[in-house]
Parts: structure tokens; C-alpha cells; sequence
């Protein structure tokens, strides 16, 4: 795709083309030389939005949790983008799309963007792109960004370096409380949403929960707990309520450097993977791997050829 042809997809995007912000973001998850294209221009905007990270186990009723949140939002007139980042689909790798699916009803509201991304496997809880896709929708001015994670359990911890807030749903009689708090989701979470509250065991739980948060450092702020019952819209302002006083205490900056430095090394990451691939893909790797096993040189002398073969 032409670089003239990227400026104009953009600036059509920022300018509030939906469909021109959801081929910007199909290009920036492709994460090939059009993506760079796309960061490159827009390195020129200066905008800054709320990022709220929606995680917990699956089941927990994320989904519906981010649905009623939307539906208080619009009711506010703010305008909310949302990336759900689901689980691939073992036959295409793209996303099954369900996160979407159950939020679809607000989807016809133009003040509400939602867009699934495919976690292809990437730890962490977050699609590989996700941080592109975050400043995307930043430039294109959406103020408010919710990211509702896979939802993998221990491979949840990712989101605290990419939300301003991050919520953790649990649900009454969540089962093992040691498993949970080894699951990192304790430590990352700024405040937690104890959905499903009709349910038994609720006290039980909440003991359970303020019990592991009083272990966490005393440098932390207090850490809030709320009740909800997402189904029914309940709750849910309460929550936002937390959701605006803990972002109030940041430090927005801070913030922003922190988010900064995790896609340098997201990035990082991503061009040594693709060179890796390029190597154990190449006739150089075929032959590496013979000269060992004949004895003819070392791991670290083949190692080397290979590395420098491809610097030439």
C-alpha cells in the first residue's frame, strides 16, 4: 500500500470515518512494514485518552461487565472504543469474536466502536498489536478506551502496563484463593469488580479478597471493591465511580512513558521473532544443523555464521 495511500486512510480515520479507523487498525495488526507506515504517521498527534483494563478468569462476565459500563457511558454522552481481545480460532488464528457478538446491540450506536483483535497465542492476555491499536484510537480521538482481556487465567499481567486503571472481575466462591493470588491477577488489579453479587458465597469471598489484598505493599493505594451484577445493570455505576477516582490520583505522564517503553519492547520482541523465523526458515539453518551433527563445528560457531549470514 502507498504511503500516499496510508496518509489518506488516517487522515479519513481521524476525521471519523469508522470504516477508514477499522482498516487503519486491520493494517497496524498485520505488524509488516505498512504497520511502521502507520506508527510513523501518527507520531505527529498529541492525544491522550483513558485506558481501563477490563481482566479476569474466563467465565467471570467480563463481556457483559464492559457492556454495562457502555450503556451507563452513552447515557452520559461519552464516547467509549473498546478492544476485546479474544482467543484465536485454531483453524484460522483470527478472533472467534464472541466478546463481540455479546456486545453487539451497542455496536449501532456511533458513539461506540468496538473491535475484536485475535490474541494469536500471545501471552501476557493481550493481542500482539494491542498497544498499536490503543494509540490508534487515541489519534482518531476516542476518549475513552476499554480493553477487556482473553481472559487466561495466570496469563492475565500484561494489562497493568497498558491501562491507566485496571479492573479485575472475580465472582462469588471463586474457588482456590492461593491459586488466584498466583495467578498475578492481586497484584495488577486497581480495582475489583465482584460481579455476579447474587450469587452464594458473596461474603465468603469478599473476605477471601480483602484477606490477599491486605498482603499487597503498603505503598499501593487502598484498593476498591465492588459489587455488581452486570446483568441487570447493577453495580455499575459504583464501579465507574472507582474506575474515575483512581485514574484522578495518577500520574498521567508516568503513565504514558510506562506504556511507551512496554511497545519499544513489544516491538523489540516482534523484529526478533520475525528474524528468527526468517533464519530456521532458510537453507543456511538446514545446513547449520547437518555441520553439527556431523561434528564438523560447534553450536556457537554455527550460531555465529548464521547471525552474520543474515547481517550481510
Amino acid at each position: 500500500m502507498a504511503t500516499e495511500s496510508i496518509n489518506e486512510l488516517i487522515d479519513l480515520a481521524m476525521a471519523g470515518n469508522r470504516s477508514a479507523l477499522a482498516r487503519t487498525l486491520t493494517l497496524v495488526e498485520s505488524g509488516d512494514e505498512v504497520a511502521n507506515a502507520v506508527h510513523d504517521k501518527l507520531l505527529a498527534t498529541e492525544k491522550s485518552s483513558l485506558i481501563v483494563g477490563v481482566t479476569g478468569a474466563p467465565g467471570a462476565g467480563k463481556s457483559t461487565l464492559v457492556g454495562a459500563l457502555i450503556r451507563l457511558l452513552r447515557a452520559r454522552d461519552q464516547r467509549v472504543a473498546v478492544l476485546a481481545v479474544d482467543p484465536s480460532s485454531p483453524f484460522s488464528a483470527g478472533a472467534l469474536l464472541g466478546d463481540r457478538l455479546r456486545m453487539a446491540p451497542t455496536e449501532r450506536d456511533s458513539g461506540v466502536f468496538i473491535r475484536s483483535m485475535a490474541s494469536r497465542g500471545q501471552q501476557g492476555g493481550l493481542a500482539a498489536a494491542t498497544l498499536a491499536a490503543t494509540a490508534v484510537l487515541e489519534a482518531c480521538d476516542w476518549p475513552l478506551i476499554i480493553i477487556e482481556t482473553v481472559g487466561a487465567g495466570q496469563a492475565e499481567i500484561d494489562i497493568a502496563g497498558t491501562a491507566d486503571t485496571t479492573v479485575v472481575v472475580v465472582n462469588p466462591g471463586w474457588g482456590d484463593e492461593v491459586q488466584a493470588h498466583k495467578a498475578g491477577l492481586m497484584e495488577i488489579g486497581d480495582v475489583f469488580a465482584l460481579n455476579k453479587a447474587d450469587r452464594p458465597g458473596l461474603a465468603e469471598t469478599r473476605a477471601d479478597l480483602e484477606s490477599l489484598l491486605a498482603t499487597r505493599p503498603v505503598s499501593r493505594e487502598p484498593i476498591s471493591i465492588v459489587e455488581t451484577i452486570a446483568t441487570e445493570d447493577r453495580g455499575t455505576e459504583a464501579l465507574w465511580e472507582r474506575i474515575e477516582a483512581h485514574n484522578g490520583n495518577q500520574d498521567t505522564q508516568q503513565r504514558r512513558l510506562t506504556r511507551i517503553e512496554q511497545a519499544l519492547q513489544l516491538g523489540i520482541q516482534s523484529r526478533l521473532d520475525a528474524r528468527r523465523n526468517v533464519l530456521v526458515t532458510s537453507p543456511s539453518f538446514g545446513e547449520a544443523v547437518n555441520t553439527i551433527a556431523a561434528g564438523e563445528q560447534s553450536l556457537s560457531g554455527a550460531l555465529t555464521k548464521l547471525l552474520a549470514r543474515e547481517d550481510d
